[in-house]
């Protein structure tokens, strides 16, 4: 049942005629627009058995499936770094001693400012790096930063009396980061972060142009075998799905996690029970 937000009135009768009207437009418009593509993929001859039969030999499965298990290694690597680097980075410019935050947000501008690749192909060609090391790393300096302002942000967001009475009842800094803004602020900032690691995610594609053996330049193998036909557009076909369901499965993942930290028993709220009448405060009556 669709509910009224600060953001979304519920339609009267002549709106929700025109939100049918549109939505039956737009269905519409998008059929069309596929099988305008079904046609010319198929005029193309981008459906013939001969394009199509690589995926049907054991070497090319085992090739694909290497690529792809290379794939989520790097991101798990790139991933779990830039969590670390994030952290790292977002203490620092949260921090009261100056330089500190100085450093930290000159590093956090200079790796969000500067392109992924080029920092990939710099640490593989200038460093002599290979090329995982090279990819990861490039990844982790690239989405930590990001990170590091998506956690700030977040802590930002807090309310600031959260920290206030925290640190009112004698609490440390590190204590109030602990045990009352950073929960608070997870809550908030999942969603980015989990765009965020989306984002790694497809980046790994960037790992075949420095000859890393990832899921894209398995792919790549095959598109450009002439054996084939050249079966480019099979095998987008075949590896677009795949990313798609990743990313979607990190999506399913993050919704799950929000779904377990609100039935969490420490995050709901406590009952107290009404004050008696008859409680007298102390002092002279």
């Amino acid at each position: 049942m669709t509910e009224s937000t600060a953001l979304y009135d519920i339609p009267g009768p002549q709106a929700g005629r025109r939100h049918l009207l549109y939505g039956l437009a737009s269905t519409v418009a998008i059929l069309a627009l596929a099988g305008w593509m079904l046609y010319l993929l198929f005029a193309n001859d981008q459906f013939t058995s001969t394009k199509w039969s690589p995926f049907l030999y054991e070497g090319i499965q085992e090739l694909l499936l290497e690529g792809l298990a290379n794939t989520l290694k790097a991101f798990a690597y790139a991933s779990v770094l830039s969590l670390v680097l994030g952290a790292v980075l977002a203490t620092g410019r949260l921090s009261e001693h100056r330089v500190l935050r100085w450093i930290s947000t000159l590093l956090v501008e200079f790796f969000r400012a500067m392109p992924v690749l080029v920092m990939i192909f710099f640490i593989f060609v200038a460093l002599k790096v290979q090329a995982l090391p090279a990819l990861v790393a490039g990844l982790t300096l690239y989405n930590g930063s990001v990170l590091a302002e998506v956690f700030r942000t977040g802590i930002h967001a807090v309310a600031r009396g959260q920290g206030e009475a925290a640190y009112a009842l004698g609490m440390r800094k590190t204590q109030v980061m602990t045990y009352v803004l950073v929960p608070q602020a997870v809550r908030a900032m999942l969603p980015a972060i989990i765009s965020q690691l989306v984002v790694a995610l497809k980046d790994t594609s960037l790992g075949f142009l420095i000859t890393y053996e990832e899921f894209l330049h398995a792919g790549k193998l095959i598109a450009s075998n002439l054996d084939y036909d050249l079966p480019f557009i099979p095998v987008v076909l075949v590896i677009s799905p795949i990313y798609i369901g990743m990313c979607m499965l990190l999506s399913w993942f993050a919704t799950w996690v929000a779904r377990r930290e609100r039935r969490n028993p420490k995050t709901k709220a406590v009952d107290v029970a009404p004050a008696d009448p008859q409680t007298l405060l102390p002092g002279p009556q």
